[in-house]
């Protein structure tokens, strides 16, 4: 039996038969290392063993006289998952999963597996029985149809997963299984990219939907070969800080739906708990009296949700003013600082700035823009900003305040939640008519008019 060598590009999984210092598909340098491969099989139809299960036989056909599917989707009964995936799960579909460790993946899916009532297979390569068992427990939720399988090898697994025919595989994690036809180590590139290959062909020949979890590097990408993101069909990334109880379950990759919706939730000692309306969360009691802190309606995804900014301007009394911005871009908040000195006339230079998004997300849309700029001034000028206003705009470098996209979910989300007075950007076209928002909605069209309508 011969033994091949081969190098694997880290970041894109490109194989070479030599060492490289620049991989030619991805560009990047010194990413190639050495993986030892032993073949065990050259035939392109190799005995996966659950193979011989499988009823139906690959034909070639027309797309005319494919057969539609009337049911295709299986609900999750979880309101936020259906959301990121566009109605449910499609049948024979594979989902990636990734997250840092420890925000709340395997929790999710075994949730998930409890919550469906459906016969489920679980497959754990880090976890024991009784461990499994123990978050079970501590979620509350039974299901007399999950099953529970802790198992590395991938043709043992599919050969019993075809064996049971479950409604749902799930595989925790793809970095711990090992395939017979691979002689290296589990995680590496060449495991990762023939076990996630092995699971698609099982998906689709099956019908049986399979979620797969991935773990992430440090740069926030998932580990593996980019091939590993291009096989699945959806990809799905949990993020969230430790010290928050908010997760953000956002959508990269949808081949049947959206990449611009999010689910949020809540973890508790029970597990996590769909949040339903966000906005309620993330601001603070209309009893609090101080400077510094404006709301933005903000849009993540295509759910509108409401959030506060707060700013502190101090005095700088230790020579070079300090720069500090926590879930908000601190390159944007520099030139936003700069458009208030520019424009406005207000000084800046001399004092320490700080920025805080309350809740301990990060926001990129630029629709807070306006709001971050009343925070500011705000916090400089020691001038309360009342909390039934909002507001909604980007800032531009000429001090323009330039209309943001779905303005009236904007809109309508804050005239749910019981704001009365709503900022915007003046409307390029006389037709835009917020009469019937049930909410007072006024136009700006620089930062100065800000100055004379709020801070008169």
């Amino acid at each position: 039996m011969k033994v091949k060598s081969s190098f694997f590009c880290n970041n894109c999984g490109a194989e070479s038969p030599k060492w490289i210092g620049k991989c030619p598909s991805c560009g990047e340098w010194n990413t190639y290392h050495e993986e030892v491969i032993e073949k065990q099989s050259t035939s392109l139809e190799k005995d996966f063993g659950w193979k011989k299960n499988t009823k139906e036989k690959v034909a070639i056909k027309k797309l005319t006289e494919v057969a539609p599917v009337s049911n295709i989707r299986t609900d999750t009964l979880d309101g936020e998952l259906n959301r990121v995936l566009g109605g449910g799960i499609v049948s024979g579909s594979i989902i990636l999963v990734g997250g840092q460790p420890g925000i709340g993946k395997s929790t999710l899916l075994l949730q998930l597996a409890l919550s469906v009532q459906k016969k489920v297979l679980y497959v754990s390569g880090e976890e024991s029985e009784e461990q499994i068992k123990m978050r079970a427990d501590r979620i509350g939720i039974s299901n007399p149809g999950c099953y529970v399988f802790t198992e590395v090898n991938v043709s043992r697994i599919l050969k019993e997963a075809a064996t049971l025919e479950p409604d749902m595989l799930i595989i925790d994690s793809v970095q711990t299984l090992v395939s017979p036809y691979i002689d290296s180590a589990p995680g590496s590139i060449s495991q990762i990219r023939e076990c996630t290959a092995e699971l698609q062909r099982f998906a689709k020949v099956t019908n049986i939907p399979v979620f797969v979890i991935g773990h992430i590097t440090k740069e926030g990408g998932i580990a593996g070969p980019k091939l590993l993101e291009h096989i699945v069909d959806v990809v799905l990334q949990f993020e969230g800080d430790q010290h928050y109880a908010y997760r953000i379950l956002r959508t990269l990759k949808n081949r049947f739906g959206s990449t611009d919706e999010i689910g949020i939730y809540s973890m508790d000692i029970q597990g996590l708990r769909e949040v339903r309306n966000p906005s309620e969360l993330l601001l603070s009691p209309d009893d609090t009296y101080l400077s510094g802190s404006a709301v933005a309606a903000s849009l993540e995804g295509l759910r509108p949700l409401l959030i506060e900014t707060q700013a502190l301007v101090s005095p700088a009394v230790y020579g070079t003013p300090q720069r500090s911005a926590t879930g908000f871009d601190l390159r944007r908040l520099s030139m936003l600082l700069a458009v208030l000195e520019k424009r406005c006339g207000l000084n800046f230079g001399n004092q320490d700035v700080f920025l805080n998004i309350a809740g301990g997300i990060k926001i990129s849309d630029p629709s807070i823009d306006l709001a971050v700029v009343t925070a500011l001034i705000s916090s400089l000028q020691d001038i309360y900003v009342r909390k039934k206003i909002c507001f909604a705009g980007e800032v531009g470098l000429a001090g323009e305040i330039r209309p943001v996209s779905r303005i009236e979910q904007r809109i309508q989300e804050a005239g749910r939640l019981g704001f009365e007075v709503m900022y915007v950007a003046k409307p390029r076209s006389d037709r835009m008519n917020y009469s019937n928002a049930g909410i007072e909605v006024r136009t700006l069209a620089k930062v100065d008019d800000l100055l004379s309508e709020v801070f008169a």
